[in-house]
């Protein structure tokens, strides 16, 4: 048996959380197919057949899958699913739109949000928010999986492999696209930046996220919020990091004003250096910052602008 992977792109890139779908897919044992849909995404492709331990690229070029609609998208994802043991997709805003909807149609129990895998049938996901991790086992012969992609690192470059175009009629008229509304930002993709610095409550105003943005830009960061930020109406939700927002994994993670509750530590605590800022002690996020200051945000962060 094969084990299907969804590829994860926009604006004909392949994103990145592919290769990390592909590194958790090679701990299976199985030969990797890769699912390319869309509309001119040729070379996504042709990045995706480039990915280590990929044996086959499946490209599907339809106008009907232009803009990645789950209900289309799951449909094709059906015609394709014989043949393939396991089937899996990151678990970004993407991956839980489609996949939820490949598992019914296929009726089966979806696997969500694994971190690590243990064998072809036994998968390790976080429960309680991040603070146990629960080993479970499916005994269905097809699974649906996501993937939490910032536990896994993405897998290396090969030699590209054939790139196989299939047609098929998979539009699906009970949701069409109407258009998109997105934040233009030279700044990095929040899930994808190798620095995030993130702003909570104690910036008490949007205004004062300003101070943040000084220090990203000389660290070529992106910028996050907790929910605590977001709630109070500082910031929109797209930069919410949490349970219930974007979970990161960055190479440095710097916390300004936040306290640390579990929801957020959830989202971030994966982080390979975290730096907390806080003029609490007793806050929660210094039990998980690999580095902390008890200091005031508003005297600390012009110091550490002009320091860089």
């Amino acid at each position: 048996m094969s084990v299907l992977v969804i590829a994860e792109h926009e604006n004909g890139v392949l994103k990145p959380e592919t290769a990390k779908v592909v590194h958790a897919a090679s701990k299976l044992g199985a030969e990797i197919h890769v699912l390319v849909a869309g509309h001119n995404v040729g070379s996504v492709a042709e990045a995706a057949a480039q990915i280590a331990g990929v044996t086959a690229v499946k490209l599907v070029d339809d106008s009907a899958l232009d803009h990645q609609l789950a209900e289309s998208t799951a449909d094709l994802v059906i015609t394709l699913a014989q043949g393939y043991s396991h089937i899996l997709a990151a678990a970004s805003t993407t991956g839980k739109n489609i996949m939820p909807r490949v598992a019914a149609l296929l009726d089966k129990s979806q696997i969500s949000e694994i971190v690590d895998v243990v064998d072809a049938d036994t998968f390790m996901r976080p429960i309680y928010a991040g603070n146990a991790i629960a080993t479970v086992k499916s005994l269905e012969a097809q699974k649906v999986i996501t993937v939490r992609a910032s536990a896994f690192d993405a897998a290396g470059e090969q030699a590209p492999v054939a790139v196989e175009t299939l047609t098929a009629s998979v539009e699906n008229t009970s949701s069409s696209f109407v258009g998109v509304e997105q934040t233009e930002s030279e700044r990095p993709e929040l899930t994808a930046a190798p620095v995030v610095i993130s702003g909570g409550r104690g910036m008490q105003n949007g205004e004062n996220f300003s101070l943040l943005e000084g220090i990203a830009d000389k660290l070529g960061a992106a910028i996050g919020a907790s929910r605590a930020a977001v709630d109070a109406g500082f910031v929109p939700n797209d930069m919410q990091v949490g349970q219930t927002g974007k979970i990161v994994a960055p190479d440095l993670y710097i916390a300004v004003g936040i306290s640390g509750a579990i929801q957020h530590l959830a989202g971030m605590k994966d982080s390979k250096v975290i730096v907390a800022i806080n003029k609490d002690p007793e806050a929660p996020i210094f039990q998980v910052a690999d580095y902390g200051l008890v200091a005031d945000l508003f005297d600390v962060l012009p110091q550490l602008e002009q320091a860089l």
